[in-house]
């Protein structure tokens, strides 16, 4: 059984922060889950593209408001307490906070902890395990 404190992550070096956002990561791949889970923040103000070209990612908004624009399809979605986007696809999108948006985010595969987007707008893919 895993037991944590969100006070204590928001103070551990597991609360990585980012242009525009700030992630308490709860779960990372060492915990063995199979996801990871984090609270993540995106800022009042901040545009935030991103494609997660190597995870699948499922946000749901806790506190907030906002938009995300679909950049396939260039559908907008409101976005505010209570609402789940998942990036099924892979999809390529930009999230536009109103207000500060608190959200709850579950990666898979799950991230390692430091992970920041990249210039794609993606995290790393996961360093495959070595064997003997």
């Amino acid at each position: 059984m895993i037991i944590r404190n969100l006070k204590d992550i928001r103070a551990s070096d597991r609360n990585v922060k980012s242009d525009g956002w700030a992630s308490a990561r709860l779960l990372l791949d060492d915990d063995k889950m199979g996801f990871s889970f984090h609270l993540t923040t995106m800022f009042a103000g901040s545009e935030l593209k991103m494609h997660y070209q190597n995870h699948l990612e499922a946000v749901l908004v806790l506190k907030g408001t906002g938009t995300i624009e679909d950049l396939d399809s260039g559908q907008t979605h409101e976005l505010k307490a209570g609402v789940l986007y998942a990036l099924n696809e892979n999809d390529r999108h930009i999230v536009r906070p109103e207000t500060d948006l608190l959200t709850a985010c579950v990666f898979n595969p799950p991230v390692t902890g430091g992970e920041v987007h990249d210039e794609n707008g993606a995290y790393p893919a996961a360093e495959p395990a070595l064997t003997s």
